[in-house]
């Protein structure tokens, strides 16, 4: 038995096996099996769709489906460059996303990815996009406050789109937690800052919830934190509760209209997959949300979250962790080899892959990102299996960071 203190990938959200969603497919599976969504439909995808607005930020008013994370994120960058070439804006084609971002695995998503080590080897392949940096509590100087870095980052961004925001189709942004960037958090006062800036210089504003959304930053949605909506949102991962692959990308009534013309206009967006809007995934998310509904989650998860901070509060001071940092239901404390100067140890030792080997010997699934170690729970997890997470990963990290 494994305690799983990273949700299988930070998809699941209710626990293995769980018997309501369980009985839902089960039910499902009785029902409809998949048909296609070209030129068709489906209850189960409709409601879903008629739910997902009601949630998610205003203005949101349309979804388009996919099956995985990565393939939302294409759906956005492709339906944001092909919303301007409708309007006959084709000099756009330029993307803007952040420094230490990840947005998936296949071309178009890797592109506006900024991890090298991701990126790197399929460099020749990809577009060329623009990059920001954006504030870090873990690089920020202790001497500059908060609100400063924020401003100083937002006048970085605003300098950029002064001199290309007439080629720039869209900014894509990871609200608050850039979770395969190390886990690195920024605050909501930057989100709301970049939604004022695509504003002002007429781009559109993608937030990838995909990993941060469905409660996992403290709220349903992490741009609610910042008061904002984005053009476009894409959702994937926590949606079906970690049971099949599904993903959505919303977006606003305005873009929708775009591409809703006469067929001999050739202005329809072109996209599509085999199991889009499958009716079993769609059904999984469907029992996904009803236990938002009737279970009170986001008041337990904030108990949880408190009880995740307090298990951890003797690491703050340990002389190998250079930070501990959350984020609703996000956790994670970066190992170092020198915590004045932050330095980190040298990647060819792995470090973070010695805490994953002793937890694995204690029951429990960790998977660092490198010398960073992080919980990331499922919703369902108790206070004492937290206290069992932060033993576990204390005593992985006194043990790999001894010389």
């Amino acid at each position: 038995h494994y305690l799983d203190a990273i949700s299988s990938g930070w998809d699941n959200l209710f626990g293995h096996a769980n018997p309501r969603i369980n009985a839902a497919l089960q039910q499902q599976l009785q029902d409809l099996e998949h048909v296609l969504l070209a030129g068709f439909s489906h209850e189960t995808a409709i409601e879903l769709a008629e739910r997902l607005i009601a949630l998610a930020p205003a203005g949101l008013s349309r979804c388009f489906f996919a099956d995985n994370g990565s393939s939302a994120v294409e759906v956005a960058l492709k339906m944001s460059f092909h919303y301007w070439q409708n309007l006959g804006k084709t000099k756009r084609h330029k993307f803007i996303s952040l420094e230490n971002s990840y947005h998936g695995e296949t071309l178009g998503a890797l592109a506006v990815g900024n991890v090298p080590l991701y990126r790197q080897t399929y460099g020749p392949l990809l577009l060329e996009c623009l990059s920001v940096s954006c504030p870090d509590s873990f690089l920020r100087n202790a001497d500059k406050s908060i609100d400063d870095d924020v401003q100083e980052h937002l006048k970085i961004l605003e300098q950029l789109l002064q001199q290309q925001a007439n080629r720039v189709c869209a900014m894509i942004i990871e609200p608050l937690v850039q979770c395969a960037g190390q886990m690195r958090i920024y605050p909501a006062a930057y989100l709301q800052g970049v939604r004022a800036l695509c504003d002002d210089y007429n781009i559109h504003l993608i937030a990838d919830e995909i990993a941060v959304g469905f409660g996992r930053s403290g709220t349903m949605f992490a741009c609610e934190q910042a008061a904002i909506s984005p053009d476009m949102m894409c959702l994937s991962k926590g949606l079906t509760g970690g049971y099949l692959p599904l993903a959505v990308t919303l977006t606003k009534e305005k873009i929708y209209d775009a591409f809703y013309d006469n067929y001999a206009s050739l202005k329809a967006f072109l996209h599509s997959h085999s199991y889009t809007g499958n009716p079993l995934g769609c059904r999984a998310a469907l029992a996904t949300l009803d236990i938002f509904a009737s279970d009170n989650v986001l008041t337990n998860n904030r108990r949880l979250a408190a009880h995740m901070a307090r298990s951890t509060a003797h690491l703050h001071d340990h002389p190998h962790i250079g930070e501990v940092r959350q984020q609703g239901m996000i956790l994670a404390m970066e190992m170092v080899a020198d915590k004045a100067t932050r330095q980190h140890f040298p990647w060819q030792e792995r470090r973070g892959l010695r805490v994953y080997q002793q937890a694995l010997k204690r029951g429990v699934l960790l998977r660092p990102l490198g010398d960073v170690i992080y919980f990331m729970p499922p919703y369902v997890i108790t206070e004492d299996e937290i206290d069992r997470l932060a033993n576990v990963a204390s005593e992985g990290i006194e043990i790999a960071c001894r010389s």
